[in-house]
């Protein structure tokens, strides 16, 4: 007789439990991760054809502590909102015509960015293992990059969507790959410090 063992491994690292957690609290994860998508689309530095903002830091730091399905989740919850009229995108943008411009394409690129950064973060890429931290991070800005300059590319041609909408963002991405991976150290670090049970 041969015994068939199914395996049920978790993944390695979910700060925040949240596929334990009541429906409330899930729900006010998604609020409160969508408003911090918010927040990070204020600041910004206006370029042409595609401005500069903190949104892939928000986005890649959602996906590493949501994990990949609730971290796609909020970052599609916040497109939503976008799109329905609401002042969440790039300066405080709004409405269905940022996702078909040339910013569409980043757009777009979000929710897989946030899933794919979330799932690396499972699986031990996170603030346990800051050079793995730093590079999912990384992975998850270039591939937003690589999808937007795709997407660009469509409308102004390679050359220019590569230039205008690739090279002036590589700096920008290396420094909130180490911005991300660090607030995620500092995270792992909290929760690993032994709390007083006089607290």
């Amino acid at each position: 007789m041969t015994n068939i063992v199914v395996s049920t491994r978790k993944p390695a690292f979910s700060p925040l439990r949240l596929d334990s957690r009541s429906v409330a609290w899930k729900a006010g994860a998604v609020i409160l991760g969508s408003l911090l998508l918010a927040l990070s689309s204020y600041i910004e530095v206006p370029m042409v054809p595609v401005p500069v903002t903190m949104q892939t830091f928000a986005v890649t730091l959602v996906g590493a502590l949501y994990g990949w399905r609730f971290g796609a989740l909020t970052i599609a919850a916040w497109l939503v909102e976008g799109a329905a009229g609401f002042p969440v995108l790039a300066g405080g943008a709004a409405g269905v015509q940022h996702f078909v411009g040339p910013t569409g394409g980043y757009l777009f690129s979000f929710p897989v960015v946030g899933a794919v950064v979330g799932w690396l973060a499972e699986r031990g890429w996170n603030g346990n293992r800051v050079m793995l931290a730093f590079a999912a991070m990384l992975i998850g800005n270039l591939l937003c990059l690589v999808l937007g300059t795709a997407w660009l590319a469509v409308m102004i041609g390679a050359e220019k969507a590569i230039t205008f909408g690739f090279l002036p963002f590589v700096v920008g991405g290396l420094l909130k790959s180490a911005l991300g991976a660090a607030m995620l150290k500092l995270f792992s670090t909290y929760r690993a410090e032994p709390r007083d049970p006089r607290a």
